[in-house]
């Protein structure tokens, strides 16, 4: 079964975005940019909202060839890796990316039993509305030292705990990480 994994820069206060939705506190350093590149690598297929998607799709197929060489980089990993892109709204997605519309919760879950490697979901909304049931089977949070004061949260009310294990913790120039595992 696919393991999948949820990571995500968040701040002090648990906000993986501001007020306004930008998450220009939470720019990436060289090292931890590198690091996501190579984690990004590991990944067989990469879980998108459509904000999330947007973000990335007007951004990292752009990326000028003045660009540092580890943007240069992701901007190919981006492009090149397997994507599905959760959206009611969109009606087609490019760049190595499929379009699901129907129900995120099953879809998840055939991509789950139908192999063996590691997905990652990203986009706060289609993240929380997997959380309830089960679904993820690591966090990885990119502490941020910034208090935001609301914004959207990285994890949604719940009903019942979810109990984790600290797996690793690194600690970088800008931010701490913390690999939880489910239990």
């Amino acid at each position: 079964m696919r393991k999948l994994i949820y990571t995500f820069g968040v701040s002090l206060d648990g906000f993986v975005n501001d007020r306004d939705g930008s998450i220009d506190w939470a720019e990436p350093d060289e090292e931890l940019h590198q690091f996501h590149n190579d984690r990004y690598r590991e990944i067989e297929i990469s879980l998108h909202g459509r904000r999330l998607y947007e973000l990335m799709a007007a951004h990292w197929p752009y990326v000028p060839a003045s660009a540092s060489r580890i943007e240069r980089d992701f901007a190919k990993l981006w492009t090149e890796k397997p994507k599905v892109v959760f959206s009611r709204t969109l009606t087609e997605v490019r760049w190595n990316s499929r379009l699901v519309s129907d129900n995120a919760v099953e879809e998840v879950r055939r991509l789950k039993a139908d192999g063996d490697g590691t997905m990652e979901v990203g986009g706060a909304n289609l993240a929380t509305s997997l959380i309830p049931h089960g679904l993820i089977d690591e966090y990885q949070l990119f502490l941020s030292p910034v208090v935001l004061g609301g914004g959207t949260p990285m994890f949604p009310p719940l009903d019942n705990h979810i109990r984790l294990r600290l797996a690793e913790t690194r600690h970088f120039d800008t931010v701490v990480m913390l690999r939880y595992l489910t239990v």
